[in-house]
C-alpha cells in the first residue's frame, strides 16, 4: 500500500532525515528534482546520510565522502580514488517513493508497487491550501480513528464545531466505493428521547455532513464544494504519528487569494485539532481492547480493512496479544 508520509515542501535541495514506519530514512532530490529514499546511514561507519549533501545525482556522506546513487549503491569512495571499482556489497536499502498531491508516498509491504498513490478526485489544481504538521504521541490507528469518530463532537469540540448539543447519533452510514475507500455520512441531532435509527433506515443524500477516507491514511471532510479539510496520518513509530493537516479553498477562483484565505483560516483549524489532541493522547494505545458501539461504524470498517494487512498489523502490534 502507499502511505503518505511527508510533505513535498519539506524536501528541497538538502537531504531530509525522518523516521517513518519505524525506520530512519533520508529523502533527497537529484539534479533533475527526482526524489529518492534510502536508509539513513552510511555502510562504512554508520554516519547519517541526512547530515550530508547532494552532489549532482548522488548523496554524499558527511564523514568520509562516500557517494550513493538513487539505487543505494556506493559509487565513489574518495580515499580510494575515482578509478576504484566499489564492491556490490557497499549499498543501503532503498524505498519506493512517489510524489503526488504535494506529498511524498512510500510503498509499504512486500513486492513492487501496484498502481499509483490515491488522492481525492474532487480536489484539483483549482484549489489552494494552507498546511501544518504536528507530531502526536499516539499509534497510527488512534490518529486515523479520531477523524472517523462521529460521536465525540459535542464533548471534545463543545465550543467549536460541536456546538448544538447533537449528542444523539443516528447510523452513521458507511458506503464503500471500492476496497480501499469509503464515504461516511453523519446524522447527529439533539436528544429529545427519540429512537436511534439504524444505518439502513437512513438516506445518505439527506446528510448535511459527509466525509471520505482512503486507506491507509488519507481523510477528507467535505465542508462545501469549495472548502475541504484533509489530513494525512504518517506513522513514525508504533506509538507516534506525524499528522499533516491541510485547509483547501476554492472560493474566488484566484489561487493566490484563496491560499491567503486558507492561511488566515488555519488558526481555527488548529484550535479544533488541539481539542482532539488533548483527549486522544490520553487513550491507551492498543485498539484491540476497545468495546465499540453502533456510532463507531466508520471505525469498525477501518479496522476490518486494517486487519487484512498482515505486514501493517505486524508493524503496529508485533507479537503482542
Amino acid at each position: 500500500m502507499w502511505f503518505a508520509v511527508l510533505s513535498s515542501k519539506e524536501v528541497g535541495k538538502k537531504p531530509v532525515g525522518v523516521r517513518r514506519l519505524g525506520k530512519d530514512m533520508v529523502f533527497w532530490r537529484d539534479s533533475k528534482g527526482k526524489v529518492h529514499v534510502l536508509e539513513d546511514f552510511c555502510v562504512h561507519r554508520r554516519a547519517r546520510l541526512s547530515a550530508g549533501k547532494v552532489v549532482g545525482d548522488r548523496i554524499q556522506c558527511p564523514f568520509h565522502g562516500f557517494e550513493y546513487d538513487g539505487e543505494g549503491r556506493v559509487r565513489l569512495i574518495p580515499a580510494l580514488g575515482r578509478n576504484y571499482k566499489v564492491p556490490e556489497k557497499f549499498r543501503v536499502k532503498t524505498h519506493h517513493v512517489a510524489e503526488k498531491a504535494g506529498m511524498m508516498w512510500l510503498w509499504f509491504g512486500d513486492g513492487e508497487p501496484r498502481g499509483e498513490p490515491r488522492f481525492f478526485d474532487d480536489i484539483d489544481e483549482g484549489f489552494a491550501y494552507a498546511e501544518f504538521r504536528e507530531l502526536w504521541r499516539i499509534p497510527f490507528p488512534r490518529a486515523v480513528e479520531n477523524q472517523l469518530d462521529v460521536m465525540h463532537l459535542p464533548f471534545v469540540h463543545r465550543t467549536t464545531i460541536g456546538r448544538g448539543n447533537r449528542t444523539l447519533v443516528h447510523g452513521p452510514v458507511v458506503k464503500w466505493v471500492d476496497e480501499d475507500s469509503f464515504f461516511f455520512y453523519v446524522f447527529n441531532e439533539e436528544d429529545r428521547d427519540q429512537r436511534v435509527k439504524k444505518p439502513e433506515e437512513l438516506n445518505p443524500e439527506e446528510s448535511r455532513v459527509y466525509l471520505e477516507f482512503i486507506f491507509p491514511n488519507v481523510w477528507q471532510n467535505h465542508i462545501s464544494d469549495g472548502t475541504r479539510v484533509v489530513a494525512f496520518f504518517a506513522p513514525v513509530d508504533r506509538d507516534k504519528t506525524m499528522i499533516y493537516l491541510r485547509f483547501y479553498m476554492r472560493l474566488t477562483g484566484i489561487r493566490a487569494l484563496d491560499g491567503l484565505i486558507a492561511k488566515i483560516s488555519m488558526p481555527f483549524n488548529k484550535v479544533v485539532f488541539h481539542q482532539d489532541r488533548r483527549v486522544v493522547e490520553t487513550q491507551e494505545g492498543d485498539i484491540r481492547k476497545d468495546l465499540l458501539v453502533q456510532g463507531d461504524l466508520p471505525i469498525m470498517e477501518f479496522r476490518k480493512r486494517l486487519f487484512r494487512e498482515k505486514a501493517l498489523v505486524e508493524f503496529l502490534f508485533g507479537g503482542e496479544k
